[in-house]
């Protein structure tokens, strides 16, 4: 599967604390988790830092 635009902008779109909820705790079978869009996904947390200590503790385990 390979990235839409649509789907770079959504993904540019988010912050690195967005992101790094996104990736704790989407759904399994999220499509910004396949295939390109997912590569293109970890490529851009990388890029803005990646999973921090901080935003790990900040984020926790559960929702709600």
């Amino acid at each position: 599967m390979s990235v839409s635009p649509e789907m770079k902008q959504r993904i540019d779109a988010l912050s690195q604390y967005d992101l790094c909820e996104r990736n704790r705790f989407a759904p399994v079978g999220d499509p910004m988790f396949q295939g390109e869009a997912g590569e293109y996904f970890m490529k851009v947390l990388r890029e803005k830092g990646g999973m921090t200590p901080k935003i790990s503790k900040s984020l926790g385990w559960g929702r709600g």
